[in-house]
């Protein structure tokens, strides 16, 4: 299997405001940056979104290891979040229905087939990478990156 990295953020001006995610796909020597604004979402709902454009764009499956500085994103999957709120119907522990439910779908039918290593950096510490996706993301949440989008699944 081929070893893709993928780097993540997502960031939104208000929560909700505008938003937009940066992602930076790393495979050998070849990177692909992919950024996406929307018009009103959430910083939480970029975060998840990052990390499926990386996904949604790998032609077979492959060893992943997905870079993110959100603990919402990484905590979901290396803590077995997303398995406890599907096995309860899309309900937390405190019996609240969980958000985001339409890109934890999308995430879980982006990751089918790949074995995915979830890696949290901390963010805003000089870490190239990040710090690259992060500027995508602002770029994008502010319309610099193909303007501004609905976000269809944003609820308000």
């Amino acid at each position: 299997m081929k070893h893709v990295e993928i780097y993540t953020d997502g960031s939104s001006r208000g929560n909700p405001g505008p938003g937009g995610y940066g992602t930076v796909v790393k495979f050998g020597p070849h990177l692909r940056e992919l950024a996406q604004g929307f018009e009103t979402t959430t910083n939480n709902r970029m975060e998840i979104l990052a990390a499926i454009a990386g996904l949604e764009i790998l032609k077979e499956p492959c060893r992943v290891t997905v870079f993110s500085d959100s603990r919402y994103l990484v905590d979901s999957q290396t803590k077995g979040w997303v398995a406890g709120w599907k096995a309860r119907g899309w309900i937390k522990k405190d019996k609240k229905e969980v958000k985001n439910i339409d890109l934890w779908k999308r995430l879980e039918k982006a990751a089918e087939g790949h074995r995915i290593d979830w890696q949290w950096v901390k963010g805003h510490a000089g870490h190239e990478m990040n710090e690259r996706c992060d500027l995508l993301a602002t770029e994008a949440a502010d319309g610099e990156r193909g303007g501004l989008i609905p976000d269809e699944g944003f609820a308000g």
